[in-house]
Parts: C-alpha cells; structure tokens; sequence
C-alpha cells in the first residue's frame, strides 16, 4: 500500500491491479519458432515424399506382405516373452540385493554386474554357439552321476538362444529399476507393515509394489520400447524377426532403401502405441498423488480469491490490510 494514499485511493489502486481480467502479453518470439520449426518440418517431409530413391510405392508394396508380418509377429512374440522373464527374474534379483544375506546380495551383485557389462549382441551370439563349449548339458548331483542329460543343439535354437540372450540381459536392468522403485517407497510404509506382523512376502505385494509402481512404470516403458529395438539384433543368430524378414527380401530384389523403410515404419508405429499405452499407465498409478496435490492447493487458492475480492469490494478495514 501507498501511505501516500487514502483508504479509498488505496481501494482504487487494488481494484486496478485486480488480476482477474489479465491477459498474458504475447510472446513475438515463441511464435516465430514455432513458425520456423514447423516450416522446417514441412520442407523435410516435402524432400522425402518427393525423392524417389525412396521407392515409396516399394515400401507400399511390401508393407504388409506376408513375410514382413510373419517377422513382425516374431519380433513383438519376443519382446512379450523376454519382458515378462525379465521383469520376474529382475524383481526377484532387487529383491536379493535388498536382503539381509550378503550370499544373496553378492550373487545378485555378480549377475547384474555381468550381463551390464556385456553387450547384448555378445550374448546372444554365445548363447547361439553354447554347444562349442558344452556338446551337452546334464542334471545331476554334484561331483556325482548325472541324472539327465540333452544335446546342446537340441536345446538351443535360434528361438531359444534369442530368449535367453533377451530375457536374462533385461533382467540385470530390471533388476535395478525395480530397486530403485522399492527404495522411493518411504521407509516408514515398511516399518508400519513389520509393526502389524506382515511377512515380507506380503508387504511387499499388498504395500511396497504398488506404491513404487509410479517409479517403475516410465523406465520399465523405456525398457520395452527399447527391447522392441533389440530384438533386430536376433537377426545374426538367423532368428526371422522383422529385419530378418526384411534383409531376406532385399537380398532378393536389392531394393535395400525401400525395404528398410518398411522395417523403419513398422518399429516406429509399434512404439508410437507403445508410448501411448505407457502415458495412460502412468496417468492411473499417478492419480493418487495428482489428486492430494490438487486438494492441498484447491483451498489455498479458494482464500486467495476471496480475499482478491473482499478487498476490491472494501469490505476489508484498510488497516488490517496494512
């Protein structure tokens, strides 16, 4: 307030400065760039339409050829399996590296440490190749007879071998997601649940899990979207994904541009679901706290509004105000 001004100057000057009615100026500058951004992206797509190297009508072609959806149906059947072995393998393994066992936290330790440390093409090459080491695999007691036994090719096929390369490799990056989603949980949840006599077991799945799922949820989106990308990689071990099925028609026609448009597009469209599919996921695991903040602010605002308006009606002594 202005002590230059009386009670009913000051009254005036408040009404004036009412925010109710403002209006945000206009940002010259942030029009401009959107203007240049999407002139940009009009001139690219316009060069890409309209370059023939493309061959589009190539790509329209084999589109949704039968072997192309054959490899597609391939590649999204892996990236369903692997995630599912992964996310299992790598809760159990946060759960380890969580325990009061040094056994249990040094060997979930080790395993994280060296399927991390490998890359993903490595491994699915010598799961390919595992027969070279070990002609056969057996189950038996240790330092005893074996019990079973089966020749390593029979086991591992290509369909096998991009499995286990997939799912196990997740599982390392699972496995730390989901710690760092348990760990985000107040340490108070935990303490509750031990005072009521719950197992760990139970806390765990009725208490712990479902509050970390915020946590989890974008990053696990991530890993599967990248797992999508990952799956090209089983195409050295012969396994017909979608770039296999792409690089063996191409190796056919030597239309090598227009079909690896065709793979492009389609692991672009899956993606783009997949985004969309992880928004609404994380839309209903945030509603909670979304709805708490929106409660603690609602009243705030409420007074606020009133006491805008109690003044700019003069319904407040001016010495209170001061």
């Amino acid at each position: 307030m202005n002590p230059a001004l009386s009670p009913k100057d000051d009254v005036t000057e408040l009404a004036l400065r009412d925010v109710a009615h403002a209006r945000q100026p206009i940002n010259y500058g942030r029009w401009l760039m959107w203007a240049f951004t999407l002139a940009i992206t009009l001139k690219f797509g316009w060069i890409v339409a309209n370059n023939k190297n493309f061959e589009w009508h190539v790509v329209g072609q084999w589109f949704t050829a039968d072997s192309i959806l054959r490899g597609l149906s391939v590649s999204l059947g892996l990236t369903v399996v692997a995630m599912i072995i992964g996310v299992v393998i790598g809760l159990l393994l946060a759960v380890a590296r969580m325990s009061d066992s040094k056994l249990l936290v040094m060997l979930s330790s080790l395993y994280i440490w060296f399927f991390r440390g490998t890359p993903l093409l490595v491994q699915l090459i010598f799961w390919y190749n595992l027969s070279t080491l070990f002609p056969q695999i057996s189950v038996g007691i240790p330092f005893g007879p074996d019990l079973v036994s089966w020749k390593t090719n029979d086991l591992i096929t290509p369909l096998t071998a991009a499995i286990a390369g997939l799912a196990l490799n997740e599982a390392a990056y699972m496995a730390e997601i989901i710690r760092g989603g348990l760990l985000s949980v107040d340490s108070g949840q935990v303490e509750t649940t031990q005072a009521f006599g719950m197992t760990r077991a139970r806390a765990l799945r009725r208490i712990i899990i479902p509050q970390a799922m915020r946590s989890i949820i974008p990053p696990t989106g991530n890993q599967l979207i990248s797992m999508i990308k990952a799956t090209s990689l089983v195409s050295v071990i012969a396994m017909g994904d979608l770039l296999y099925s792409v690089q063996a028609v191409y190796n056919r026609t030597f239309e090598i541009i227009p079909l690896l448009m065709v793979a492009v597009l389609w692991y672009l469209l899956v993606t783009s679901i997949l985004n969309v599919g992880q928004s609404a996921i994380e839309r209903y695991y945030s509603r909670g706290e979304k709805g708490s903040t929106a409660a603690a602010k609602a009243p705030r605002a409420k007074d606020a509004a009133e006491t805008a308006t109690d003044i700019r009606d003069g319904s407040i002594n001016m010495g209170d105000a001061r």
